[in-house]
């Protein structure tokens, strides 16, 4: 059955309820096989904040922490690791950036510690590393930005692939999360795939489950969890913010590039504009070398995330936030998230089943053509 627009209406009766369970359960059957786990919900990986505490309480949750290796040393990264085991016994992966100076003592760090899963984000992952995991068991996943580059990375022997549209929040793409669900779900099923970018409600989930993805992931959503370990100042800012506050780093001048961060505005973001153009300045003057500007632009944001999520510098420090961070209302425990997400993903997926009843009878009216998503 097609999944249409919800009515709004979640007065459905206990069998439509049952029906819609099941159904989500079959949309995302392949990603929970994949996984592990009770539901295909994997938790964005957020550097300071996707540490033991809150993959722990994703993966107890039902769902799939990921801990975010980030910038951390082999040995720090098994210290966390070995912190999610103690507080949980169920499936999690660690996210690793492939540009680390230290990747392959990394991968070793997984192998030895037996993670199950190893995301490999920030760049197309080495064959080298894709090898030595999957040689070790464990599988791999890889985020994919265009559809070539997903059969690709499938051929290359990734066991799943992540596509994260332009609205997450951090280092993004270019591409929004719906086109890059219409250009690769409806072409591509070599290997399960999981959407991210934007996602906050589990109504947003169902439609893209319904498109073909084995599963979402989402991050901006768990940061004000109760176990998440962010500083209250950085979660207070998360829940005054809007969807328009989460906005792109700008780039002044082309010749100066800056990978694009999402977050949410505050004084540090108008100072990295004035730094730009300050270092350009310089630059333009003969008083730096043009690599020596370039790298001053690039390590502008050194330590600022940790500055405002760990410290509480909200002001000083960077906010990186997805567009979702406007569906964060509250500090919540993780348990309360993922039920809303289940409730709002079974009422949206009931009230198309009701709609779709009632026009088939003719209750309704003339029947609504279906979203684009099933083209």
């Amino acid at each position: 059955m097609p999944f249409t627009r919800p009515t709004g209406s979640t007065t459905v009766s206990p069998e439509l309820r049952d029906r819609a369970r099941q159904r989500l359960d079959a949309y995302w059957a392949r990603g929970c096989a994949f996984l592990g786990t009770r539901y295909a919900i994997m938790g964005g990986a957020m550097s300071w904040v996707s540490e033991r505490n809150l993959v722990a309480a994703i993966s107890n949750a039902g769902g799939f922490g990921v801990v975010a290796c980030g910038s951390l040393a082999p040995d720090q990264l098994a210290d966390e690791i070995d912190g999610v085991y103690a507080r949980c016994d169920k499936p999690f992966g660690v996210n690793i950036i492939v540009m680390h100076p230290e990747l392959d003592a990394l991968v070793a760090t997984c192998i030895e510690r037996r993670v199950g899963h190893v995301v490999l984000a920030g760049g197309m992952p080495p064959r080298r590393t894709i090898e030595a995991l999957k040689e070790a068991g464990t599988r791999v996943v890889a985020f994919a930005p265009t559809l070539p580059l997903a059969r690709r990375l499938a051929k290359q022997g990734v066991d799943a692939l992540i596509i994260e549209g332009m609205e997450a929040g951090g280092h993004i793409g270019p591409v929004s999360t719906s086109v890059l669900a219409q250009e690769v779900l409806p072409h591509f099923d070599a290997v399960p795939v999981f959407v991210g970018g934007g996602l906050g409600r589990g109504d947003a989930m169902a439609l893209y489950l319904a498109m073909g993805a084995s599963g979402c992931q989402l991050g901006t959503r768990f940061v004000c969890a109760t176990e998440s370990i962010a500083h209250p100042r950085f979660k207070q800012a998360m829940i005054r913010a809007n969807a328009r506050d989460a906005r792109l780093s700008v780039q002044i001048d082309p010749e100066f590039p800056v990978i694009p961060v999402r977050a949410v505005a505050n004084r540090a973001t108008e100072r990295f504009e004035a730094f730009q153009r300050e270092t350009i300045a310089r630059y333009r003057a003969g008083e730096m070398e043009l690599a020596e500007a370039r790298l001053a632009i690039e390590h502008f944001w050194a330590g600022a995330l940790r500055r405002a999520a760990i410290e509480g510098d909200i002001e000083n420090g960077s906010l990186m936030a997805g567009q979702s961070v406007g569906m964060v209302s509250a500090e919540q425990p993780t348990g309360e998230i993922m039920d809303e997400l289940i409730e709002q993903a079974v009422n949206a997926i009931a009230a198309s089943a009701e709609r779709g009843a009632a026009e088939s009878d003719g209750r309704a009216g003339p029947a609504r053509p279906p979203l684009p998503a099933t083209a």
